[in-house]
């Protein structure tokens, strides 16, 4: 059994359906990719399993465990993490205390100890601050620990939120455009470091991609959606030659953008 599963998944939003009996299986450590043309569903998938947005029906599944009837925090307790497709940045802060609230689910001092200051609270801050600081040294952010955010360009606040997400220590990642605002270097270093965390921490990614060349090169499963429905499946190399998908992206006007 794969230890991820989505099982006939149904988004609806008045009487459209935004997602329509979705199955999709994730096993530890791999990169699925997720695309298909503007309005297939591919975000509202993600925030269906990620509980942003009500399930009308079907099941999401963590080594056999259901879980889609929990809510966000529940859900992110979990395993599930995700990155938002516009970054969503506390501006007003620095990026070490954007990055740390990511962590703050396993933070290692109870309520009773950070409110009478004790030094069990300190020693949780301080490992709090030595994680924080090595997963912005990962994404090369570190030079940049005490910057306004607000302050830094898109490409950069794309990397802090994928920072922020892989520091609540996810099971699952999901990241939504995460290369989007990136120049080609930059892209191809988040690619690589998706691909070490992947291997190195067993974290199991899937991804929407408008990059093709990004996804195709990343993914090791890519599914295809196309107006709420799966479409396709398969290795990168078979789904560029899929007719289907070729089709759907051709009859969009674009074979260039998912």
């Amino acid at each position: 059994m794969k230890y991820f599963s989505l099982e006939n998944l149904v988004v609806v939003f008045g009487g459209l359906r935004a997602v329509s009996n979705v199955s999709v299986s994730l096993g530890r450590g791999e990169i699925h990719g997720l695309i298909g043309p503007n309005g297939a569903g591919k975000t509202s998938l993600i925030n269906s399993v990620s509980g942003l947005i009500p399930l009308k029906s079907g099941r999401i599944l963590i080594d056999g465990q259901p879980i889609q009837n929990l809510p966000p925090h529940r859900r992110a307790a979990s395993g599930v993490g995700r990155t938002f497709q516009h970054a969503e940045i506390f501006g007003d802060q620095s990026v070490i205390d954007n990055v740390l609230t990511g962590g703050f689910a396993h933070r290692q001092s109870t309520w009773l100890q950070d409110l009478l200051g004790t030094p069990g609270k300190f020693a949780a801050e301080r490992r709090a601050y030595r994680a924080a600081e090595q997963m912005l040294d990962a994404f090369g952010l570190l030079q940049l620990r005490d910057a306004l955010a607000g302050d830094l360009p898109f490409g950069t606040l794309k990397k802090i939120d994928l920072a922020r997400a892989l520091l609540g220590k996810p099971q699952l990642l999901m990241l939504d455009e995460p290369t989007s605002g990136m120049n080609d270097t930059e892209a191809q270093d988040v690619i690589a470091t998706c691909k070490r965390i992947a291997g190195g921490y067993g974290v199991t990614l899937l991804v929407i991609e408008h990059n093709m060349r990004v996804i195709m090169g990343l993914a090791d499963i890519i599914h295809v959606l196309d107006h709420g429905e799966k479409i396709a499946e398969g290795k990168p190399e078979a789904i560029q030659k899929n007719p289907l998908v070729i089709e759907a992206y051709l009859g969009h006007g674009s074979a260039n953008h998912a």
